[in-house]
């Protein structure tokens, strides 16, 4: 049996704390934000920005539930509202009949940028207010190896399934 992590120590603990309760009350803060700007939830934003983001408006389901970390079938729950709200279209893979590939619509475009001046207000407000530029570098500096030794660990998409018996 391997051996037990050692425990946290106090520092270690504060961080982990600091970091859950920022982004817990920011997260709370910009869900708000999206909802009575937009009608749109967390994951549901996320989705669009990503799309709204991509040279083509279209990513594979299976590439967008990895990048916004998120289960396949929730995801597919959530195209389909969109779907159901003309912000995205779904089709099936042009490279690869297995896959389907979700495409912003001019309508999922508009309310992207509906919401996004509140989004970018929240996260200036809440977020960046109190730092300096300086913190807010630093601040990316200490995430970006975190977030990147995180993703090194294949997304739950890839990742092997186990078989029901």
């Amino acid at each position: 049996m391997a051996d037990a992590p050692p425990p946290l120590d106090r520092v270690q603990l504060d961080a982990y704390f600091a970091l859950i309760e920022v982004v817990g009350l920011l997260r709370h803060a910009v869900e708000q934000q999206l909802r009575e700007a937009g009608d749109l939830s967390y994951v549901q934003f996320q989705l669009l920005a990503r799309l709204n983001d991509a040279p083509t408006g279209s990513h594979r389901m299976t590439d967008l539930a990895d990048g916004v970390v998120y289960s396949r079938s929730g995801l597919t729950y959530q195209a389909g509202l969109l779907e159901k709200a003309g912000l995205v279209t779904r089709a099936p893979s042009a490279e690869d009949e297995r896959s389907i590939t979700v495409t912003i619509t001019d309508d999922g475009r508009a309310r992207v940028a509906k919401v996004l001046p509140g989004h970018a207000e929240v996260i200036s407000r809440m977020l960046l207010e109190p730092l300096s530029r300086d913190d807010v570098e630093a601040l990316a500096g200490l995430l970006e190896p975190v977030r990147d030794h995180m993703r090194a660990t294949p997304p739950r998409s890839a990742a092997t399934r186990r078989r029901r018996r």
